[in-house]
């Protein structure tokens, strides 16, 4: 069964909640907030997303913006942009469709009507 990690004050995450919920998708949902995804699994699920690690990073959100995320991102390596995206949920592009085969990033419902 997939994991839906999300935030539930997230307008993005309701979107997706939905679309999955109108196809009838079963998934485990996961609070990006209280239970952030760990170093483990960003490096594990990084080849099954197809995007480049600075493509996981919630750009629009407040932590980024407080951080200078735009102006550090470029100087840093995969491995310590990981390390830093396991520090808070809130830095995480969401929501995360995880399971075995694939990793969605963000809901695009086109994307995801494809994908699943």
């Amino acid at each position: 069964m997939p994991t839906f990690i999300c935030y539930s004050r997230c307008s993005t995450c309701g979107k997706a909640k939905a679309f999955l919920d109108g196809i009838g998708a079963e998934y485990a949902p996961r609070d990006i907030k209280s239970d952030n995804p760990t170093y483990e699994e960003l490096k594990s699920w990084l080849p099954l997303t197809g995007l480049p690690v600075r493509k996981l990073f919630n750009t629009s959100g407040l932590l980024y913006k407080s951080l200078s995320l735009k102006d550090r991102l470029p100087n840093m390596s995969e491995d310590e942009c990981l390390k830093l995206l396991a520090t808070d949920g809130m830095l995480v592009k969401r929501p995360l469709l995880v399971d075995e085969e694939r990793v969605l990033v963000g809901f695009k419902q086109d994307e995801w009507e494809r994908r699943l």
